[in-house]
This record gives structure tokens, sequence and C-alpha cells, in this order.
């Protein structure tokens, strides 16, 4: 058995985490840990988890983490590094937040605010390179990862095949993505209070201010060999998980529906936590709700000579703690899908 800790189990991503976790045949989950829920049960702030349920929330610490073979770190941003110095370096360290997963310094300076901590190899197994090669080949036997920003997994897998294909323009790449609250985390803010979600809609991160569109555009330009200029608008929806985005790309001349599908199949194909929905059907976020799973539909608007490309998938599961546990198996060379489900929960 693999014994694996999470630090920040209290939050949303580290209780997805022990979901997950609670289902893969080869894991004891050891130690649990918290910043201000330290001290309190893990049922008092996460009643669904009934196995761990009477596990006492230890203090954030290195020693608290001794003797583990895989740490997950679901900290806030920019707490990861400090804790991730401390462990051994045989020990496999997953880190949910976004310290390790930029690769330029300035553009983590710039929408981050702080020091860059390096980069570490990237949690999206089937993210395609320009040289055709899946991010999974990177991921084998290595003791870092960074798990990919929930947004960033939905747009890079809708956008990266028709791009690495060269079926559309790098630089004229449009999204506009809707999210549920749980992507803002547990923190209570008023915005986000159920009086004010539920029953509207309201964007934020306008004008490419939100943190994940260097992301977004680091994975998109590994994909087409070229940079990517992506014009991002995240929304807020009221829902409690999921997000459904709408990726809109300019066609290159005489590209047809054929050829972009066609794009998206063969890569794929072969996957067994992305769907390329049948034609006419569409993704939702309902359908792939606590599951590993991402949606995928494309069409292309002739009219406007733009490539369409939608994806839904549940922020928490695939989104950040199913891509922690999939990493996690290929670090650790286990059954990638050890321990992943590809049904959702309806209604």
């Amino acid at each position: 058995m693999i014994t694996v800790g999470v630090a920040g189990a209290s939050g949303y991503a580290g209780g997805e985490v022990l979901r997950l976790l609670l289902g893969h045949p080869q894991v004891r989950i050891g130690t649990i840990s918290a910043g201000s829920s330290a001290g309190s049960l893990l049922g008092q702030v996460a009643p669904h988890l009934t196995p761990l349920a009477d596990r006492e929330l230890q203090a954030t610490s290195p020693e608290a983490f001794a003797d583990h073979d895989v740490v997950v770190l679901a900290l806030p941003h920019g707490a990861s590094d400090g804790l991730a110095r401390e462990l051994a370096d045989d020990v496999v360290v997953i880190d949910c937040a976004a310290d390790h997963r930029l690769t330029d310094a300035a553009a983590w300076s710039s929408f981050y605010g702080s020091p860059h901590a390096g980069a570490w190899p990237y949690g999206m197994p089937e993210l395609l390179t320009h040289g055709g090669v899946k991010q999974r080949e990177y991921l084998r036997e290595v003791r870092r990862v960074a798990v990919p920003g929930c947004y960033p997994t939905a747009v890079s897998l809708a956008l990266a095949p028709v791009l690495q294909a060269g079926l559309v323009e790098s630089t004229d790449v449009v999204v506009v993505a809707a999210s549920g609250t749980s992507g803002a985390g547990k923190a209570l803010r008023p915005h986000l209070l159920g009086a004010e979600v539920m029953g509207g809609m309201s964007p934020y991160g306008v004008g490419g201010g939100h943190r994940h569109t260097p992301e977004i555009e680091q994975n998109l330009a590994v994909a087409a060999g070229e940079p990517v200029s992506v014009s991002f608008t995240p929304t807020l929806a009221p829902m409690p998980r999921g997000i459904l985005a709408t990726c809109t790309a300019r066609t290159r001349p005489d590209v047809t529906a054929a050829d972009l599908r066609a794009a998206l199949d063969k890569a794929y194909g072969d996957e067994p936590f992305v769907t390329l929905l049948p034609e006419g059907a569409w993704p939702t976020t309902g359908a792939v709700l606590g599951s590993n799973s991402v949606q995928l539909q494309v069409a292309l608007d002739e009219h406007a000579g733009r490539a369409v490309v939608v994806a839904a998938v549940d922020n928490l599961t695939k989104g950040t703690a199913g891509a922690a546990v999939q990493s996690m198996n290929l670090a650790l060379g286990l059954d990638e899908q050890a321990g992943l489900s590809t049904i959702g929960v309806a209604p």
C-alpha cells in the first residue's frame, strides 16, 4: 500500500482528493492537515467523507508528513513551495496550487505578485505537444508534479488538437467560460453567498486579468509550437461545481468541419477520460459531475470563419483532484486509471 498525506484537507480541493483516494485500491491515507481548522475532526468540515470523519486534522508541517510516499498539497497559491522544499527528494509531491505551473517567471510575478518558485512537470497527461507526444510521457517516475488549473484543463484540452494540427490561427483565440462557485474555494466572501449568486451570472477577471490566462497560453503554445494569444473571460455561474468553456479560434483557409473533428478524434480517440461526443450532442456540466471526464464537441462557424470547441469538466474532479491522482499513478508506475471514474452523478 502507498501512504498518501494531504495538506489542506479541509478545503474543497483537499476534500475532493480524499474522496478519490478513498476509492483507490493501492492507497492508505496518512496524515491529513489544515490551517485554521487544525485540531478539528474532518467530519466537522467535510461530513461527506464518512470513513475519515473521526480523523483529526493536524497542523501543516514537514514533520507531519514524515515517512509518506506521496504528499498532495491543496494549499493556497504561494504556500506550497515552502513546505515542498522541506520534503524529501524521493517523496512524490503533487501540488494542486499554481506555485509550480508556469515556466515564465515574469508571468508568475505579474499575475501572482510574488517570487517564482520554479516549474515542475505539468500534470495534464492528455495534453498534446507540438511534436505529437502526450504530456503523460513526461510524468512517468517523476517526484514533483504541478496540477493544472481547472479552466486551463478545459480550454487546453479543447484547443490543443486544432492548434497542433495547424487548423486555426494562434493569434486569434477567444474563450468565454462559466464556473461554479467552488472554484473560488471555501473562504467566506460576500459576492459568493448563495443570496448573491443564485439566480444570476456575472463576469470577473475581465480584460485579461484572470490568473489562468498565462497558463492557458503556455499550454496552447506547447501544442502549437509557437506563441498563442488568448482573450479569456471567466464568468461565475449559479452552481456549486463544473466548468463549461466555449473556445473559438479563427480557422485557416479551406479548413472544414470534418478537419476539426478529425483532429480531436485523433488526439483523444483512445483517451479514457476525454470524450468527443457524437455529432449533434453538446457537453453539459451535469454529465461530468463528480467524474474524471472531459466532454468535448466541435463545430465550424462558417459565417465567422471560426472553430468552436466546447468543453465541460468538473472543476474539482478532473479539473483538480482527478488530475492529481492521475498524475500520481503515472509517477508511481501504477495503472493510470486507478481510483478514477468516468461515471458522473445525476441529477
